[in-house]
């Protein structure tokens, strides 16, 4: 019974030995680094308002700072650009975002200084492929 017990300890104790050895070996070798998941910057996309002749000056400076948070210097400078190029970039962010603004924009109402003025301005989102909102910074 003695010899029993004296066989089946020195099996555990080479069972925990070779446990210990194993889990040894494998810490020591060289470990592969995790790769990190390649995640992609979000497209921009640019709120982008058109010229029309049924909004004034007032109602589009009015619009970009309710809207936009923009100063009345910015707002004036959008409300330029909408009028000399026909078209002026609001903001450029993340098409959630984008398409808020965009309704928001359509949601505002008509010019209340010009009789003809049957509902708000038009605006467009467009990919920022180049550029952005910093153009009249």
């Amino acid at each position: 019974m003695a010899r029993g017990f004296a066989a089946e300890w020195e099996r555990a104790d080479k069972t925990a030995y070779d446990d210990v050895m194993a889990q040894a070996t494998l810490e020591s070798r060289p470990q592969a680094a995790p790769s990190e998941p390649q995640t992609q910057k979000p497209r921009l996309w640019n709120v982008v308002l058109l010229d029309d002749d049924d909004h004034s000056y007032e109602y589009v400076i009015r619009m970009v700072q309710e809207l936009f948070h923009a100063s009345k210097e910015r707002a004036f400078k959008i409300a330029e650009s909408v009028d000399v190029d026909g078209r002026a970039v609001c903001m450029t962010t993340h098409l959630e975002l984008a398409e808020l603004k965009h309704d928001q924009i359509r949601c505002f109402g008509p010019d209340k200084l010009i009789a003809g003025s049957a509902g708000a301005m038009s605006a467009i989102l467009e990919p920022a492929e180049f550029g952005g909102d910093d153009d009249f910074d």
